[in-house]
């Protein structure tokens, strides 16, 4: 049953006295909160919709700046004083939708711990000191339909010896597992040095989807160190790269992949940071501005050895920058397989080899097979190096290869190439469609 509110006050008497199963609705207006808003479980708080009903703080009552950034990973040292709604501890089945949430002097939006059962959706959560909703150990939620809007900055705080600066993330998850986040648009409006956020940041996701966003952040979507297992990424627009290194490529679940990247449209020529064990990234359409030549689609800067493995295979690449990928560590089990790739003369102009690999990697177990592999206008190598000469490279089409006295190239009679059209739709209500090199906006 609906328990209609009237004012603050009446708002945090609803919230205490809730049970579950309770809707708190709001109407249309401006809401100042003087204290965190605290849901306990079972409850919906739900406004007239976003841009009508606003949920902000009062002048009274504002975030510390001195506690940013956030330990990340320490919880009881985090201060949670400067988030507006609290979802209470180990409550589940929480719901908040219809609202916008918004700052600007607060840490963030939501802050959540051992939920499960969260859905928090049709939110226009926009400006934020560092993150618009920070959970920890969250299980088998719902994040949809929202618009995150400059919800976070980057923080650097001498009081708290913090150096060389920590990101926030619009959405900020540690420990997140059996989780849904899709048909979310991330957008960044402001320019200032601080004014930098990650899209969705994590730290140990398990068994996530990610798919159908439109994410505009300095890094799109972070996944770093800790052990990842069967993240799927799909059909996003993302203008940025995917992070997802760990030291060593980190551990292969049983079900032998951390994480599957397809069905994305990539517009950063640093799309993907590495280097990660148990991977395939496939049927993707990478599509870079020759003027921004910078980056390597992949790219991964530690310095011990990782076991791999890792497959890319039919995925459309237009205008690499340096390279498509570059590993400084030793790595084992590389597969490139059936890729299309275009390389025109860049702005630089770029003339490294567009694959290059620690000298050290088991060239043995890597393998380049059926890829089309063009060098349009500036003639480049395959690989930088000749050790990488000892993969397995087979029935490729290269044109404009000059190092191709470095390995054989056996054909084999298999056509090369895709195996099959590259045709999507993907982004935010699939407002992007794909089909082979051309896209198109509804």
């Amino acid at each position: 049953m609906a328990r209609p509110v009237t004012s603050v006050e009446s708002l945090a008497k609803a919230a205490t006295a809730a049970k579950n199963g309770t809707v708190i609705e709001l109407a249309a207006g401006t809401w100042q909160l003087t204290q965190p808003l605290k849901l306990k479980e079972g409850v919906t708080l739900k406004g007239a919709g976003t841009g009508k009903t606003i949920l902000t703080n009062s002048a009274t009552w504002q975030g510390n700046p001195a506690t940013l950034p956030d330990p990340e990973t320490d919880a009881p040292k985090l201060d949670r004083t400067g988030y507006l709604i609290h979802c209470a501890d180990d409550a589940k089945n929480i719901t908040i939708s219809d609202l916008t949430l918004t700052g600007p002097r607060m840490h963030g939006a939501i802050f959540g711990w051992a939920n499960e059962g969260l859905h928090f959706h049709d939110l226009h959560i926009r400006d934020f000191m560092f993150t618009g909703i920070r959970t920890f150990i969250t299980s088998k939620s719902k994040i949809h339909d929202c618009i995150f809007t400059d919800a976070g900055q980057r923080w650097e705080n001498g009081q708290s010896g913090v150096k060389g600066g920590i990101t926030g993330g619009a959405i900020f998850a540690i420990w997140i597992s059996d989780t849904e986040i899709w048909n979310n648009r991330f957008l960044v409006t402001k320019t200032a040095p601080n004014e930098h956020f990650y899209g969705i940041k994590g730290r140990e996701g398990r068994r996530l989807h990610i798919h159908h966003n439109t994410i505009e952040a300095g890094f799109t979507i972070e996944f770093p160190f800790e052990g990842d297992q069967d993240v799927e990424i799909d059909h996003n627009i993302l203008h940025a790269a995917i992070s997802i290194p760990k030291y060593a490529g980190g551990p292969v679940p049983p079900s032998g992949r951390t994480f599957h990247i397809h069905h994305n449209y990539f517009l950063d020529s640093y799309s993907i940071e590495f280097v990660r064990n148990g991977v395939e990234i496939s049927h993707n359409l990478f599509d870079f501005d020759s003027a921004k030549d910078g980056g390597n689609l992949i790219s991964a800067f530690g310095e011990v050895a990782a076991k791999g493995p890792a497959v890319f295979h039919n995925n459309l690449v237009n205008n690499p920058g340096r390279g498509v990928i570059w590993m400084n560590e030793a790595y084992a089990g590389m597969e490139v397989r059936n890729n299309h790739i275009i390389a025109r003369t860049t702005a630089t102009p770029r003339l490294e080899g567009l694959f290059g690999f620690n000298e050290t990697s088991d060239f043995k177990s890597f393998r380049f097979t059926n890829n089309i592999i063009e060098c349009r206008g500036t003639p480049r190598p395959l690989f930088r190096n000749d050790a990488s000469g000892g993969s397995l490279i087979e029935n490729n089409q290269l044109t404009n290869a000059t190092d191709t006295t470095r390995y054989t190239n056996k054909k084999s009679g298999r056509a090369a190439g895709l195996e099959a059209p590259l045709k999507f739709k993907c982004g935010v209500n699939n407002e992007l469609s794909v089909d082979g090199w051309k896209t198109s906006r509804k």
